[in-house]
């Protein structure tokens, strides 16, 4: 594994992706599952349960780990600077002009716009975990009763995940 690779991939993740994590896991998942071959389908599927269980952002925490996976410590170190570092740039380049133009016709249809993209890119990462990790009629059991539960009753998400691993060992046991 090339630690400058790993960088530049995560680094172009971090540049071309808004919205946060679930925004990038499309474009993470084709960069890491489809042209680079790091890890497989599943085992993308199992970092985005890691990443969703540890602190933190999801877009760093997948980083790190496929960063840890394929080159240890250094890779870990060179795939999250390489995803964090975009937004850092961005962000304190244009803060503090998005501020001074906050009522202008044109910031705001930048806005107007990206937020759409944003949900059609989350929309499009469900669908595809969903394809994955539903593979027969009891997991598709257990994401109905889940999405109901939190939909109607609000119930805490990890809760939810504790409920699912009862549920699991229940209908697959």
């Amino acid at each position: 594994m090339n630690y400058l690779n790993l960088f530049l991939v995560f680094f172009r993740i971090g540049a071309f992706t808004f919205g946060g994590g679930y925004a990038m896991l499309p474009l993470i998942e084709r960069e890491i599952v489809s042209v680079n071959q790091w890890l497989s389908q599943s085992e993308f599927i199992d970092i985005f349960a890691i990443s969703q269980m540890s602190p933190g952002p999801i877009a760093i925490n997948a980083a790190t780990f496929v960063g840890f996976r394929s080159s240890g410590v250094p890779g870990a170190l060179f795939a999250t600077f390489g995803v964090i570092l975009p937004s850092f740039i961005l962000v304190t380049s244009l803060a503090k002009m998005i501020l001074n133009n906050k009522d202008s016709v044109y910031i705001k249809g930048i806005f107007a716009g990206i937020r759409p993209a944003v949900i059609g890119l989350i929309s499009a990462a469900c669908l595809s975990m969903f394809q994955i990790s539903v593979v027969d009629y009891k997991g598709g059991i257990i994401a109905i009763v889940v999405f109901i539960i939190f939909i109607r009753v609000k119930v805490h998400p990890i809760i939810l995940i504790l409920f699912s691993g009862f549920l699991g060992v229940f209908l697959y046991s």
